[in-house]
Order: structure tokens, then C-alpha cells, then sequence
């Protein structure tokens, strides 16, 4: 063999073995998109649902593959743990929280909206009924009417059994039914809404959202503390339309509102003087805006300016 060929054998193992990936981090890979999304819809915070991801790899790794059957049901049930635990930290940091938490907003693709229930369910509007569920409830209602999981697999997952899983899924069910929005709204309806909703920002006309308001719309405002944001629930549709006209915006301000797509839906990205400044999304039912989401904190924006995959 010559000197040349002796060198190319030399050189091309080391690179076959940097370009073979283990079973543990490829199956991981495939499935993280979805792990993403299960730990999202049940914290509503991007930030803490990658903390969830990072601990259920450092469990998964540790994970002797031989004895897995379905690879999906048992990284599902890793990372549903991971998220309870996560959960409960959460819920003591929003006692302390300053005025309305809102969950933080992911730009989506627009293909996102074309699985109607997954949409749904990342939805501003739904994430905020489900944090009216307590963390078993919430997990096997997002483990099961989400992700069609089984009873005894969602079972496994929030340590539970399969009958106890039944009955907490009729709970969550009839909990979240009372409570969601009435009819899904088209993402047609939805772009009016705030098409109506920027001219109000861009312009101060308030006629055209004055038109579609709710006489019981709801604004909640979240800006942790860290930008000026209400305290408390907005409510009625002159409260409202005055609040646009003068309360939400600074006025010497140049503002823009540019149409994008806010957790599966159309949602309204606000610039103030070229500086992204929040994010706008709106709950609707029968044509009329029910609820209004304004997101200002800035540690809660870091997802709306590339895009966020989500799947299920």
C-alpha cells in the first residue's frame, strides 16, 4: 500500500466514527420537537420548558435502550415528570409574580395552523384555561387530548392508575370545556380582528376595534415587573378602547404592529421606535374579541423573532 492510501485509511475511521450517532441522541433528536411541545403546553414558558428537555436527555442518556420497547412513549413519560416537577417550581414563582402572567409567546410557521387542534392547543387563549387545572389534571388533559396517548401509558407517566387517569381526563375535559373559547375562530377571522387591532395601534382609530369588541372583553397586560403593564384585568369594551388610546402605548412614540404567527394563530408583533416591544394575541369567540393578551416583558420574548417548532 502506498504512503497516500496508507494515510486515507488512517484518516477515515476517525471520521466514520465522528459521523455515526449513538441510538440514544438520534431517537432523542427525532423526538424532540414533540418533547418541546409536551413540556410547553403544560408550563407555558419556552425558558423552562428547555430546562425540562435538558433533564430529560441527562435521564435518557442514562437509559439502557434494551429494555425500551416504544422509544416516544418512554422519552413522553420522561419529560411529563420532568415538567410536574418543573411545574411546581413555577407555581411558587407566580405567587411573587408582579400583576397578570401570561405565557410567553413562540413565533410559529404558518403550517402550524393547518393542524387545527394542535394550533388549539398552543393557543394564548388555551394555555391560559389550562392553567386553571392543577398539574396532574393538566398533564393527562395535554397527554391525552393532545397527544392520544394511552390511559396506562399516561398512567405510567404522572404515577397514577389507569383507572384514577380516566377519571381525571373526564375532569380535565368538562374543567376545559366550560372554559375555552366557543367555536374555534378561522385564522381568517382571527387576521381581522387585528387588522383592526393595528390600525388602533398604528393609527388611534378605535372605531373598527370598538366594533368587534365583546361588551366583556378582557385585557390582561404581563410585564413582570420589568415594563410598565396593568397591574389588573381590563374589562369592557370602552375600558379597553381607552386603554389602546392611551394606556398600552407610550404616545411620542413611533409604533408599528406587523401581522405574524403567535402560537399557532395570527398574533400582532409591536414595535416601539423600531424596537421589538411586545406581542398582541387575542382570544375570539363568535366573531368578537373576548380576550386580549399583551405580552411586554422582555425575558418572555426571546421566541418571537425566529420561529419555534411545534408538533405533536
Amino acid at each position: 500500500m502506498s504512503e497516500h492510501s496508507e494515510r486515507t485509511a488512517d484518516t477515515a475511521e476517525p471520521l466514520d466514527r465522528a459521523e455515526r450517532v449513538d441510538p440514544a441522541t438520534e431517537a432523542f433528536v427525532a423526538h424532540r420537537n414533540l418533547l418541546f411541545t409536551v413540556a410547553y403546553e403544560m408550563l407555558g414558558s419556552a425558558a423552562d420548558s428547555e430546562d425540562v428537555l435538558q433533564e430529560t436527555w441527562l435521564r435518557w442518556a442514562g437509559v439502557d435502550l434494551g429494555t425500551v420497547r416504544e422509544q416516544r412513549a418512554y422519552l413522553v413519560r420522561i419529560v411529563t415528570r420532568q415538567a410536574l416537577d418543573r411545574l411546581r417550581t413555577l407555581d411558587r414563582r407566580k405567587e411573587s409574580y408582579v400583576g397578570p402572567w401570561l405565557p410567553e409567546p413562540l413565533l410559529t410557521a404558518p403550517d402550524v395552523a393547518e393542524d387545527v387542534e394542535l394550533a388549539d392547543s398552543v393557543s394564548m387563549a388555551m394555555l391560559l384555561v389550562l392553567e386553571t387545572l392543577g398539574p396532574i389534571e393538566r398533564a393527562v388533559f395535554v397527554l391525552r387530548e393532545v397527544f392520544d396517548l394511552e390511559y396506562d401509558e399516561i398512567a405510567e407517566a404522572v404515577g397514577k392508575s389507569p383507572a384514577a387517569v380516566r377519571q381525571i381526563a373526564h375532569r380535565a375535559r368538562a374543567h376545559v370545556a366550560a372554559r375555552r373559547p366557543r367555536g374555534i375562530a378561522s385564522p381568517a377571522e382571527t387576521r381581522a380582528a387585528l387588522q383592526a387591532f393595528q390600525r388602533a395601534v398604528e393609527t388611534g382609530d378605535l372605531q373598527s376595534l370598538l366594533d368587534i369588541l365583546a361588551p366583556d372583553v378582557v385585557a390582561l397586560s404581563d410585564g413582570g415587573g420589568i415594563k410598565h403593564a396593568l397591574l389588573r384585568p381590563v374589562v369592557g369594551a370602552g375600558q379597553v378602547a381607552r386603554l389602546l388610546a392611551v394606556g398600552w402605548w407610550k404616545r411620542d412614540a413611533e409604533r408599528s404592529a406587523e401581522l405574524v404567527q403567535i402560537n399557532g394563530g395570527p398574533g400582532l408583533l409591536i414595535r416601539l421606535n423600531g424596537e421589538i416591544d411586545g406581542v398582541v394575541a387575542v382570544r375570539l369567540e363568535n366573531g368578537y374579541i373576548t380576550g386580549a393578551y399583551h405580552v411586554r416583558n422582555p425575558e418572555k420574548l426571546s421566541r418571537v423573532e425566529r420561529e419555534t417548532v411545534v408538533s405533536r
